[in-house]
């Protein structure tokens, strides 16, 4: 099993990136971020899956370990095998694949290229409540603010969001929700608790 690859980055496409390793090439089907990372004739270091198959193996590889983790939830998911799944992450970044399961929106996870809407639904079914905000600070490489900071949280916003979390959503749901709750004009706390408990059903 290779676990990671480490070398010079020598060519990069649309889906992957080559890197010599001792003058071997390694041809790894890559991430969006660790798309974004390489250099053609900069050192890069991916972390890997190996997908062995009869006809061959195959390479995938990630700018982080929290990364090559939410693409093996994504491949446990039944009908989603390691291109669809890294093709989400390269459509997608892990916070935002994170939103849209936490969120339950199967729409915006269709849009990924050859998944669908049946897919799409069977991820958010599978992975709901499987996957956590603290894996989207993990696997996401640019520094995360403060939720307060980031979302602009009032102290009745706060309030709101303790009492969906005390109802079992978490911290992310919660905030997600209220949000959403105030952009449809909820007010009051109990206004916004109603329409993110509407909203989340």
């Amino acid at each position: 099993m290779i676990a990671f690859v480490k070398g010079i980055t020598a060519a990069i496409t649309e889906e992957t990136v080559v890197v010599d390793v001792g003058g071997v090439g390694y041809e790894l089907y890559a991430s969006g971020s660790a798309l974004r990372e390489a250099r053609v004739g900069e050192r890069i270091t991916l972390t890997t899956y190996m997908q062995v198959k009869e006809d061959g193996v195959t390479l995938y590889g990630f700018s982080s370990e929290q990364e090559k983790q939410l693409f093996m939830r994504l491949i446990s998911v039944s009908g989603v095998g390691p291109k669809s799944a890294v093709s989400v992450l390269v459509c997608m970044s892990a916070d935002e694949l994170i939103e849209a399961v936490s969120l339950a929106d199967a729409k915006r996870l269709s849009k990924v290229k050859g998944l669908g809407k049946k897919t799409a639904e069977k991820i958010i079914l599978e992975l709901h409540g499987k996957i956590s905000a603290a894996e989207v600070m993990g696997a996401n490489p640019d520094p995360v603010k403060p939720v307060n900071a980031d979302m602009g949280l009032s102290k009745a916003d706060e309030d709101a969001v303790a009492t969906l979390q005390n109802l079992g959503f978490t911290r992310s749901e919660s905030i997600q929700a209220v949000k959403r709750a105030k952009e449809q004009g909820a007010a009051t706390v109990e206004e916004v608790i109603f329409r993110a408990l509407q909203g989340s059903v």
